[in-house]
């Protein structure tokens, strides 16, 4: 067992709350295909797995720690939806080529992945990104650097997709309203 995976599976055993899924997801859920293969990466307890199954989405739901993984998919077996949740380390095992129609990443951030996510989407797919900025209001989300993106990272790391939609609010006006320390991307391949 990794380090990584007894971090994550420590905090997952000691949680209880319903998975939500991402901002970018729940605004934009109307964006979403009729029908496809979708993947939630590094999906945790699943949240926006669970949101893409229930728009009728055929769904993969991939994370290091195995037991957010038998988490989701009991919950998944007991609202009996289409979602097959997988404990899979996605840097190593990242998607392959041309084989999802929409991908969700929430709050992980691995650089080296993005050329393998991007290759990973279909002509016409679809990717949501929503994870945390070097410019916060507060302390919320990590505080080493390299899990935080730069101004407008995102739009560089995905630069070659059509951008649908973008939002970073960084330190503007009052910080006690909008979208704070995050920024969310929805780009079509």
């Amino acid at each position: 067992m990794s380090s990584i995976q007894a971090k994550w599976d420590t905090i997952y055993s000691q949680r209880d709350n319903e998975p939500k899924a991402a901002l970018v997801l729940q605004q934009n859920s109307h964006l979403l295909p009729q029908q496809g293969v979708a993947l939630d990466l590094a999906c945790g307890q699943g949240g926006n797995a669970l949101l893409l199954a229930e728009s009728g989405l055929d769904v993969l739901a991939w994370d290091v720690s195995p037991i957010a993984i038998e988490q989701l998919q009991n919950t998944a077996d007991l609202k009996r939806l289409n979602l097959k949740a997988m404990a899979r380390d996605v840097v190593k095992n990242p998607p392959s080529a041309n084989s999802i129609d929409v991908l969700v990443v929430s709050f992980f951030l691995e650089r080296l992945l993005c050329p393998a996510l991007l290759a990973a989407l279909k002509s016409g797919g679809l990717l949501f990104y929503q994870t945390y900025c070097q410019q916060k209001v507060s302390q919320q989300g990590p505080g080493n650097p390299d899990y935080l993106l730069a101004d407008n990272e995102l739009l560089q790391l995905f630069s070659q997709m059509k951008i649908r939609v973008y939002r970073e609010e960084a330190l503007l006006g009052r910080h006690d309203e909008g979208l704070r320390n995050q920024a969310l991307l929805i780009a079509e391949k």
